[in-house]
């Protein structure tokens, strides 16, 4: 299917999008270095800007919008999140797009707090929205582990089907293909964080042939704090983390050994890109593009569903 691809940044669910088979014609943002990343890797269909300054006209018909508009007033690490946060009405953007341009399908994701927030109300209010707008609309919470990425990373993806296509041709969301429970759902385990990233050699040791295999000299302090927790190397990584605005600020997780903080390049290989996926700009601007990214297998996961629709 040909998508559009909305808060698009360094492109993991483009990535994903695209390895399933599907074309993404058209992407924005507004982050510079994210921009550059995306071209480097993915292509020159993304334009740089504010997506509340470009006309909807200039953007090219497509079968399905996707994207995650900006999560930082929904997430639960927020204490001062509010149902009036300018950035929690960056979907009404995506809505514009929406409506204005009639897709068959849609898929936001977000994070597992913007189903409390307001207690309710927002979520209520967004499925309404896209409801006015002619969408059937469903969502569900996800964690990434359950489909391979040695990460335990919880959001909620939001999907709508044109209702003229609905019920028979609805978008349907992916089974989970592992487990936390295995044995008993018949499924497979779920990937650790020391299996995932077995076979890096440490920057420290070894001269990388990777990208991006820099890391922060943050202290590891090994407090029960976000950011600060021991690794477990035999479980999935805890979620890879974008705090900060590239100035400084972003708190990576700690490697499976707990010696140091884990590289771009580690933190981009939980995410699942591709190791020879480059990262540009700054330390901190790479790792704020590595923790705002959907996993690319987990966004496969779900263009695989949009291609089976196709097909």
């Amino acid at each position: 299917m040909k998508i559009i691809s909305l808060f698009a940044g360094a492109g993991g669910l483009d990535l994903g999008m695209t390895l399933a088979g599907n074309e993404v014609i058209w992407a924005n943002d507004h982050d510079e270095d994210a921009v550059a990343t995306y071209r480097m890797n993915i292509g020159e269909h993304i334009v740089c800007g504010d997506i509340e300054k470009i006309p909807v006209e200039s953007i090219p018909d497509a079968d399905v919008v996707i994207g995650g508009f900006p999560c930082q007033g929904f997430s639960l690490a927020n204490q001062k999140r509010e149902v009036d946060d300018h950035r929690n009405v960056l979907y009404k953007y995506f809505l514009r797009v929406v409506t204005e341009k009639k897709p068959k399908y849609f898929l936001a994701e977000n994070v597992r707090g913007i189903l409390s927030l307001g207690e309710g109300k927002v979520i209520k209010k967004i499925v309404l929205d896209f409801g006015k707008a002619g969408y059937d609309v469903k969502y569900q919470v996800f964690n990434v582990a359950d489909f391979g990425v040695p990460q335990a990373r919880v959001r909620v993806i939001i999907a709508g089907t044109r209702k003229d296509l609905s019920p028979h041709l609805s978008y349907k969301f992916p089974s989970p293909t592992h487990s936390k429970k295995f044995k008993e759902q018949g499924l497979k385990p779920w990937v650790s964080i020391g299996e995932a990233l077995q076979d890096i050699p440490d920057p420290d040791l070894h001269s990388s042939i990777f990208p991006n295999q820099v890391y922060s000299k943050y202290k590891v302090t090994n407090r029960n704090f976000t950011g600060h927790r021991t690794t477990d190397p035999a479980k999935p990584s805890p979620t890879i983390l974008a705090r900060g605005n590239g100035k400084g600020g972003v708190c990576a997780i700690q490697h499976p050994n707990n010696h140091r903080r884990m590289s771009v390049r580690e933190s981009a290989h939980v995410q699942t890109f591709p190791l020879d996926f480059e990262f540009v700009g700054a330390m901190n601007s790479c790792y704020r593009q590595v923790g705002n990214a959907v996993p690319v297998m987990f966004a496969k996961c779900l263009g695989e569903q949009l291609k089976l629709l196709e097909d």
